[in-house]
């Protein structure tokens, strides 16, 4: 028989506690071609995991930096993250802008999307 038990969320708001910036990057107006500035695109606040052993190898396996596993919740159709936007995370820890490498949705928790962002630079 199926028990009736209270779980409680995998992610509590406590864990999102980061705050985090995603922009592209768009033409300026202006004589020399090729310069950039920032578009806000979505603020909000992340929970950015701790950099695994096999993060670094992955890392250096694609002949990238350093790598970053972002979480946050899902905006639902406010904002897409996609592979063309940056990330900046505002923490001294993470001075430089990763690229998002890759975007998926929890499985555990639908309400929640999983970013992975890497550093080339």
């Amino acid at each position: 028989m199926w028990k009736n038990e209270y779980k409680p969320p995998r992610h509590r708001s406590s864990d999102f506690r980061t705050p985090v910036i995603f922009y592209e990057y768009e033409e300026k107006s202006g004589p020399t071609p090729g310069q950039k500035q920032k578009k806000s695109l979505f603020k909000c606040l992340a929970k950015v995991d701790g950099v695994w052993l096999k993060d670094l190898e992955r890392a250096k396996q694609n002949g990238t930096l350093s790598e970053v596993t972002i979480k946050i919740r899902d905006p639902i159709g406010s904002y897409v993250p996609s592979n063309k936007h940056f990330v900046e995370i505002n923490d001294p820890l993470y001075p430089e802008p990763y690229n998002i490498k890759h975007v998926q949705p929890d499985v555990q928790d639908r309400s929640v999307i999983n970013i992975l962002g890497k550093l080339t630079s």
